[in-house]
């Protein structure tokens, strides 16, 4: 293909960006809420600017040809090069009035967020948050390529051109049905787990695989027949004796005030953890606000929530 010398547009760039993350031109522009005739008009002066075919369509849908995936990284850069630049034009604009968009763990935001929000909404009055739940892979990767703002991650994170402030650390507690064997103990040691039947998330969850190495730790054997969809029906089953769990002790704090039909117990001697931190773009605008958002969190964290988990010494 020849090209035409002629400039590609941002919107142009949009379109590919889009089409190639769904691998669909008809998805691709229920997403945008374009037409497809319009996508494709689009995609095709963008072939004819670049001077190559970006994709190809077959049977398995549209894929990216070779030259396609060689310039869909830089596309995606310069779509978030111009967001950070509009949003540093918005804090500039409005200060902390600006929206910014915070990706969530499930397993973490429902238990952590309404004892914090609050007070983040006193101390800085203007400042919006739009909240998305998702599981932590996908929020570090969407992160990076600017569909959220900030995230609050499970750490370590290991990605360039990110910034992590340590936010707390969370002790996971035992959990057994009360007509259980280990049921009234306030501690059971790594001894008494060997072999149990060990609970867990549907394994897109990371803490599927924080149990996973868990039990892998204390030779107890993880259920893979029974998975919960959320840490609701992972409680529930251990309710029904379906075997025990280890659940995040925000959850536990949160949710289990008066839990007859369960029993929570410590491990002694080895007590299990996992941190989170406050996680944003190195590049961000608003990486200081961000910093100052993360102190303030922590302090927050030590005073509702310090006889829950351990805030981190920053």
């Amino acid at each position: 293909m020849v090209s035409t010398q002629s400039t590609p547009t941002l919107k142009q760039l949009q379109y590919f960006a889009a089409i190639a993350n769904r691998a669909s031109y008809r998805r691709a522009a229920e997403e945008l809420g374009v037409s497809q005739p319009a996508l494709t008009t689009q995609i095709a002066a963008l072939e004819s600017a670049l001077g190559v075919s970006l994709f190809e369509r077959s049977r398995a849908g549209t894929l990216l040809t070779p030259e396609g995936r060689d310039l869909l990284d830089p596309a995606r850069q310069i779509l978030l090069a111009m967001r950070e630049f509009r949003a540093s034009a918005d804090v500039i604009a409005q200060g902390h009035g600006a929206t910014y968009k915070l990706g969530v763990p499930p397993t973490v935001g429902p238990y952590l967020l309404p004892n914090v929000l609050p007070e983040l909404h006193a101390r800085y009055s203007d400042l919006k948050l739009y909240v998305r739940e998702a599981p932590p892979r996908l929020l570090q990767r969407e992160l990076a390529e600017g569909a959220y703002d900030l995230a609050i991650l499970p750490l370590p994170v290991a990605a360039d051109g990110l910034a992590v402030e340590p936010l707390f650390t969370e002790p996971l507690k035992f959990v057994v049905p009360s007509d259980h064997r280990l049921a009234g103990k306030a501690e059971v040691t790594p001894s008494q787990l060997r072999g149990e039947k060990v609970l867990t998330l549907e394994e897109q969850h990371h803490f599927h695989h924080e149990v996973q190495e868990i039990c892998q730790q204390l030779g107890a054997q993880l259920q893979r027949d029974y998975e919960g969809t959320s840490l609701d029906t992972l409680r529930q089953m251990v309710v029904m004796g379906l075997g025990v769990a280890f659940l995040p002790g925000l959850y536990v704090h949160s949710e289990m005030h008066k839990p007859e039909a369960l029993h929570v117990s410590e491990l002694k001697a080895n007590p299990i953890f996992r941190q989170h931190g406050l996680v944003w773009r190195a590049s961000a605008p608003g990486r200081r606000l961000f910093r100052d958002l993360a102190a303030y969190l922590r302090e927050t964290i030590r005073q509702r929530l310090g006889d829950v988990v351990a805030v981190s010494g920053n």
